[in-house]
């Protein structure tokens, strides 16, 4: 009977109690180190035994009860560790015991299952006569699993230690054995103050000496003659068949038998699986091949090369590690490439990556083996998802004078791929790029293409749309005189992105160009890429729900032909179509959990950091959003893709104002609308137009902000791009709101005509739809009216004119009822709700403030303010939600127009009605409250 703790600790308590108790006897087996004195001691401290009726007894240390102490009157429990090291005397004296429990005692009994004498009698040979009235238990302790593995290196790491990498690792390679995982976890501490969680710090920190003790022992134990099968387990270090072992043992197949049989009785070795053998703990095989002299451990793996090479499939890495080991040069190398080959072949592009950079970078390489490996690793690098040596391998390796030309041209491309793609260096990039398309015209017209091709991607700041065209009729070209359909459809991506970034009217025709149903898988994963591409650029433009289409099905195709990259950008374009059409639940933790699985290459996730940044803005918690848009410094800013790098400097500029810094809100401004400008593809401007034109006009620039709106006219023409329409309104009402703000005469007619440019933008983001966009448009159509109506009031009103101060801007207004503003206080009352239910805090208090401006007096109110003497006021609670998300007393105040004094007051008072004593403790406070 098999049971699990838990169990046997209540059938313990329930024969220590009771008059009528009958005995229990258990039998736990374990391995070494799995748990068993642990379980021995949680019996003894069961609260129902009582302090004198414990004995314990630890067998092979000499002493013991006699028979006689079985048949004491007094229940007793009886602990009895270690039964494998009893002599005969011992387990006859212990039959004894056994045999005489009486009511209300128990027995628990451990012992190693592979030490005992004769297997599967714990308690020898001889028969033991069991008491009918007697419950037999045998509890067998497993290992831990892997999530008892990560609670115990939590514990013994912290959380920035415990990654799933290292628990992986650790499981793996202790076999989740309690005693090892807690001592190589000690080892790992010592040896690694700083541990990072990697699999190469866990595998450095070498063998527990217990562990290495108890394997060199089991191995001593072994006859010298049979001593090689366990060399060869180790050698193989996995799982391995009779014949294999006996084959790489050298010792034969009729010995080689005899040998693993002698070693499994001495537990030198264990069945690990169907007739697979080899250590119980994986971690073992080290301690036994660090004993082995150099020529027998170069024998061994030349043999164990041999042996895994004819199994099917052939794991080709492995193979490869033992031809390096034996000290075979040559065959090591080649059995490199075929790993390598046959890790891109079924897409496992990081296997193929982390092994040629890993023997690229060794010295010595001979030119020919580099000239073979070098492309393998570019070509998974551009496919795949890279890591930075590989930039740096190739960096080096394209230097080497000795590589043919056409060698060279081609990693310089792929060089050039990762850098512009996946490293965000695009001006280094685009140089190398260059350079690869001359070193490739003449000798490989295939790869010139695709360097030409490459040249076309416009997504990059510094080289003018134009120039993107030119590089495009060259690649068209090229692609054709290659007559490769795959590099013709390379091609065709990149037009399809250049195309639809530029809106152009053939964009769509192209997309259905792609050939998505081919049976070549270079043409599916180009095809792949190029509607991702197209995506990506719908997108941009607001073409939502049609970017939506072509987003899944470019996500498809991309995993179903082996394209991790782009696989992940088109995640990425993912959470910006979810940010632009207001799908905001749980989008601030999607955002975090990309950035996260991409932290090795953070240029994949920088569509993440730009969103993560944008609701943090609309959120009010502006310190996180300076770090998230500036991508939390893994990279420049300036390095982000032209349109990307728009958006963030829009909600940059935004912040800026916000906090009245005009004038670097309009430094910031003229240095991002030149890049956009430059690169001259229009509908990129959408994010950033409305924020620089209020920027350059607040700074006192009208006739730059001008400039700006005429330019982006311009340069959208009659193109098909809603979202760029839909901004170019806004900043025409942006523009005109701020020269209303600053005319005398003519004022209130600006204010209206703002009014009427800001609703028609409102309306045109709620066809795409884009909410937060139509309610930030709407917002402006409500304050422009307002001010406009304010305007126009008689002056005993005390409407128009100058605000003493924040404060007085604040108090309602009266307003008659049948007054023609109502509908407007209607519409900006919905619109506050928007942000709200978008998760807008800043947002929504922004609008509320507004709204209070002119909120008419309630018929009935009685006079004086309401009493919230236990419970936040609104006013205080509007407040104490931008206090906690991070803005200043200062920026509060702005926000809801009221004096600094004011929210200095409305803070003590939330903090004083919640007990809190921070305004750090105000936010758990304020998340307590129902």
């Amino acid at each position: 009977m098999i049971t699990t703790c838990g169990s046997v600790l209540r059938s313990f308590a329930r024969a220590l109690t009771g008059p009528r108790a009958e005995p229990v006897l258990m039998f736990v087996e374990g391995a070494a180190g799995e748990g068993k004195s642990h379980l021995l001691q949680e019996l003894a401290d069961l609260p129902d035994a009582p302090e004198p009726a414990r004995r314990w007894w630890r067998c092979g240390a000499g002493g013991g009860p006699s028979e006689e102490d079985g048949h004491r009157p007094e229940a007793t429990l009886w602990l009895v560790d270690d039964v494998h090291r009893a002599d005969e005397d011992e387990l006859r004296r212990l039959r004894g015991v056994l045999e005489g429990l009486g009511p209300g005692s128990a027995a628990a009994v451990t012992y190693r299952p592979e030490e005992i004498e004769v297997p599967g009698l714990p308690l020898g040979g001889t028969p033991m006569t069991y008491p009918g009235r007697l419950t037999v238990l045998t509890n067998r302790l497993a290992p831990w699993d892997e999530e008892r593995v990560r609670r115990a290196t939590e514990e013994a790491l912290g959380g920035s230690g415990c990654t799933a990498e290292a628990v992986t690792r650790l499981h793996e390679r202790t076999g989740g054995v309690p005693r090892v995982v807690v001592d190589l976890l000690a080892m790992v501490r010592e040896q690694w103050p700083a541990f990072t969680g990697t699999a190469a710090e866990v595998d450095a920190a070498g063998v527990p000496p217990r562990l290495a003790e108890l394997v060199l022992s089991r191995t001593h134990a072994v006859p010298p003659e049979h001593r090689p099968v366990v060399w060869a387990a180790a050698v193989l270090d996995g799982p391995a068949g009779r014949d294999e072992l006996a084959a790489v043992s050298g010792l034969g197949a009729g010995t080689g038998t005899g040998a693993l049989l002698g070693a499994l009785e001495g537990a030198a070795l264990a069945e690990l699986g169907e007739g697979r053998y080899g250590f119980a703990v994986p971690l073992a095989a080290s301690a036994v091949r660090a004993t082995l002299p150099g020529p027998v451990r170069q024998d061994l793996h030349r043999r164990a090369a041999n042996v895994l090479s004819r199994r099917q499939p052939v794991d080709w890495a492995a193979v490869a590690g033992h031809h390096r080991a034996a000290g075979e040069g040559h065959r090591w190398l080649r059995a490199v490439e075929r790993a390598a080959e046959s890790a891109e072949a079924s897409g496992r592009h990081e296997q193929a990556i982390t092994l040629l950079e890993r023997t690229l970078a060794l010295p010595g390489l001979p030119p020919q083996a580099r000239a073979r490996l070098a492309p393998l690793l570019a070509r998974n690098a551009v496919t795949g998802l890279r890591s930075d040596q590989t930039v740096e391998v190739l960096a080096q390796i394209v230097q080497d004078a000795a590589l043919p030309p056409a060698v060279r041209g081609e990693l310089r491309l792929d060089l050039g791929l990762m850098l512009c793609n996946q490293m965000g260096r695009s001006h280094e990039g685009w140089q190398v790029l260059e350079v690869a398309a001359g070193e490739l015209r003449d000798v490989r017209s295939v790869l010139a293409a695709r360097a030409m091709a490459a040249l076309v991607t416009p997504y990059w700041p510094g080289v003018s749309v134009d120039v993107h065209r030119g590089w495009l009729i060259q690649a068209v070209a090229a692609a054709d005189d290659s007559g490769d359909a795959a590099m013709r459809t390379a091609v065709l991506a990149n037009h399809v992105g250049l195309a639809m970034s530029c809106a152009d009217p053939e964009a769509w025709e192209l997309v259905e160009q792609l050939p998505v149903q081919s049976t070549d898988p270079a043409c599916l994963r180009q095809a792949a890429r190029g509607l991702c591409n197209a995506a990506d650029s719908a997108v941009w433009l607001g073409f939502y729900e049609r970017g939506a289409d072509l987003l899944a099905a470019g996500r498809d195709l991309s995993a179903r032909s082996g394209a991790p990259y782009t696989e992940h950008s088109a995640m990425g374009t993912r959470l910006l179509q979810q940010w632009w059409t207001g799908r905001w639940l749980g989008l601030d933790k999607r955002c975090e959990d990309f950035v996260a699985a991409t932290a090795d290459m953070p240029f994949i996730a920088s569509d993440a950091y730009v969103v993560r940044g944008l609701l943090a803005v609309a959120q009010g918690d502006w310190g996180e959003a300076r770090s998230w848009l500036s991508q939390q410094g893994t990279f420049g800013t300036e390095k982000l893709p032209v349109p990307l790098g728009a958006a963030a400097a829009g909600a940059v500029i935004r912040l800026a104002l916000a906090r009245q810094e005009v004038t670097a809100a309009a430094e910031h401004a003229r240095a991002a609308w030149k890049v956009v400008a430059d690169k001259g593809v229009w509908p990129w401007a959408a994010e950033l137009a409305p924020w620089a034109v209020e920027a350059l006009a607040r700074a006192g620039d009208g006739a730059g902000a001008h400039t700006m709106v005429r330019n982006f006219a311009q340069g959208l023409g009659r193109r098909d791009a809603p979202a760029a329409r839909a901004a170019l309104v806004w900043s025409r009402a942006v523009l005109t709101e701020t020269e209303a703000e600053a005319s005398g005469e003519g004022r209130r007619s600006g204010l209206l005509e703002a009014a009427a440019l800001y609703g028609e933008a409102a309306a045109a983001y709620g066809e795409l739809p884009r909410p937060y966009s139509q309610a930030l448009t709407t917002e402006g159509a409500a304050r422009c009216a307002i001010a406009a109506d304010t305007e126009g009031a008689p002056d005993d009103e005390g409407a128009s004119g100058p605000v003493p101060d924040a404060e007085a801007a604040s108090r309602p207004a009266p307003v008659p009822e049948e007054d023609a503003i109502l509908p407007v206080l209607a519409e900006l009352e919905s619109c506050a709700q928007r942000f709200t239910d978008l998760g807008a805090v800043w947002d929504a208090a922004r609008a509320r403030a507004l709204l209070r401006t002119r909120q008419p007096v309630r018929k009935g109110r009685p006079p004086g303010r309401p009493s919230h003497a236990d419970q936040l006021s609104p006013r205080e609670e509007e407040v104490a939600q931008l206090a906690v998300s991070g803005l200043t007393n200062r920026e509060i105040a702005a926000t809801l127009h009221l004096s600094p004094r004011t929210v200095e007051q409305h803070i003590a008072g939330a903090m004083r009605k919640t007990g809190a004593l921070s305004r750090r403790d105000l936010a758990h406070r304020l998340d307590a409250t129902p």
